[in-house]
């Protein structure tokens, strides 16, 4: 088994958290993994990215050329990441700031998904990232919801746990609306 991703947005829009809650969760179901970020010289409005290679065998490089998968949080990521995608692969794309008109590329699934909406459904617009992690989880299966919701512990500062309800429920929410599209 082997799987990989490049999640990509502005700084600010939680891009490493969800990197990071990916790879724990991926170390609690001991799959091997790396995390690499990507950002930078702004922490809040600049480009940020990050990839994370999950895997049952030794990693030999977290560097990625061509992602079976990305998560992108705004065009300007998707136009940057999105033709990199493997044919067969996936794109999940924040619908609130990725036009659905936005080119599509052939041999590869695209879902569009209204994060922010979703996200403010929850109970705050800063969920997004938890949503789209949330979708990721439930489209590919390459990691369970249950992990992901354990991995928030380790991967939230301290001071910031008694948001960690409200981070699962949003990533219930983006596992939702990725099983059954809307």
């Amino acid at each position: 088994m082997y799987f990989d991703c490049i999640i990509a947005g502005f700084g600010g829009q939680g891009v490493m958290l969800a990197g990071n809650i990916l790879a724990y969760a991926a170390m609690a179901e001991s799959k091997k993994v790396t995390y690499m970020p990507v950002y930078g010289v702004e922490m809040r409005g600049g480009t940020a990215n990050c990839t994370v290679v999950i895997s049952d065998r030794e990693i030999g490089s977290p560097v990625i050329q061509k992602p079976v998968s990305t998560i992108v949080m705004n065009k300007p990521s998707y136009d940057k990441f999105a033709s990199t995608v493997k044919s067969g692969g996936l794109i999940i794309a924040n619908e609130n700031l990725v036009p659905k008109e936005a080119e599509c590329h052939s041999n590869v699934k695209t879902l569009f998904i209204p994060a922010r909406d979703l996200a403010v459904e929850v109970g705050s617009d800063r969920l997004i990232n938890m949503v789209m992690l949330g979708a990721l989880a439930k489209k590919t299966g390459i990691i369970s919801i249950g992990s992901l919701k354990k991995a928030l512990a380790s991967a939230i500062d301290e001071r910031y746990h008694s948001m960690i309800p409200l981070n699962s429920s949003a990533i219930d929410r983006g596992a939702e609306f990725a099983k059954t599209g809307c």
